[in-house]
């Protein structure tokens, strides 16, 4: 199974990034997503997507309102997507704090409850705060994260305030929630990608996404790293997402370039790894070209309710 944990449609031009052409919608998103993409000799398909608002749509814009109902406001079409499309997509919650952290705390359970959604993105940057300091802003939304069994996802690689190391005091109050180190510390202002590692080492609830990590640096932390906390993710759009696909199945070959990876271990990657935290079910890589053919038509993702599921639970 093929998870991407890192995708933003939306039905409107992103706000921040002003990306060109025409708003990259929901439907242009699974027409990407079904690909097909060559992988280790088969043909897949990212099978599901985890998919969020632009973070530049969630800032709050001259005429847009507040409270909770500008929350639901911008994260109306993400709903209408996970609603509309529950096999493919998977919502994850844009929490902005300065909406208010108790209504984006209590807009959380509310979409977890009622539609089903699993993550929590944070953006320190876009929303303009500093997460080693404004735990007061983290707290409410932590506290439902722990509650319900929530996977947040960590926009890290940018200062001043998305540096990855600056999470810490949060991530250490939340030892029984998981967290994902969005691009692995790279992104538009840096390449942090070393505390990043150095924060998985040492943290077994902290997981690094692979999607902007350079490829000769996850061929030397995937070495490090336990096997489980590595997960795939895009960015996409822009970004394309068989390229970042490509830079993990590189590991399958021999050093330096590669690990001698098992095809297993690489479907752990691709998917297999966050499905688990996300409480799907894991299925093994396809066995010949004739099954990935098959699958590709196919829906067989079963989900759970991973509601109040420890770290350690959570872990292979």
């Amino acid at each position: 199974m093929i998870i991407d944990t890192h995708m933003h449609p939306t039905n409107i031009v992103d706000q921040a990034w002003r990306h060109d052409g025409t708003p990259f919608t929901g439907e242009r998103t699974l027409e990407m997503m079904d690909g097909p993409y060559m992988i280790n000799g088969k043909p897949r398909r990212i099978d599901m997507g985890c998919i969020m608002p632009p973070p530049g749509n969630s800032v709050w814009q001259d005429g847009m309102r507040g409270g909770r109902e500008g929350i639901r406001d911008y994260m109306a079409y993400i709903t209408h997507l996970v609603t509309t499309y529950p096999d493919r997509f998977i919502g994850n919650f844009m929490y902005n704090p300065r909406f208010g952290p108790e209504n984006g705390a209590a807009e959380l359970r509310h979409h977890v409850k009622e539609y089903g959604y699993k993550m929590v993105k944070l953006h320190a940057n876009m929303h303009a705060y500093r997460p080693d300091r404004a735990l007061d802003w983290l707290r409410p939304v932590l506290k439902v994260c722990d509650e319900l069994g929530i996977l947040v996802l960590i926009h890290t690689g940018d200062g001043p305030y998305s540096i990855p190391t600056q999470f810490y005091p949060i991530i250490r109050e939340f030892p029984n929630v998981n967290f994902i180190l969005g691009h692995f510390g790279v992104q538009t202002g840096g390449v942090y990608c070393f505390e990043a590692l150095y924060m998985i080492l040492d943290s077994p609830n902290v997981y690094g996404e692979s999607g902007w990590l350079l490829q000769s640096r996850i061929v030397e932390f995937a070495q490090q790293m336990e096997k489980h906390q590595l997960v795939f993710g895009t960015d996409s759009p822009p970004n394309e997402p068989g390229m970042w696909a490509r830079e993990l199945e590189v590991l399958m070959g021999p050093p330096p370039q590669g690990m001698n990876l098992s095809e297993e271990h690489l479907e752990g990657y691709l998917g297999n790894n966050v499905a688990k935290l996300l409480g799907i079910d894991p299925t093994p890589p396809p066995r010949n070209v004739e099954e990935a053919q098959l699958r590709l038509k196919s829906s067989f993702a079963t989900l759970e309710n991973p509601s109040a599921k420890s770290a350690a639970e959570m872990r292979p």
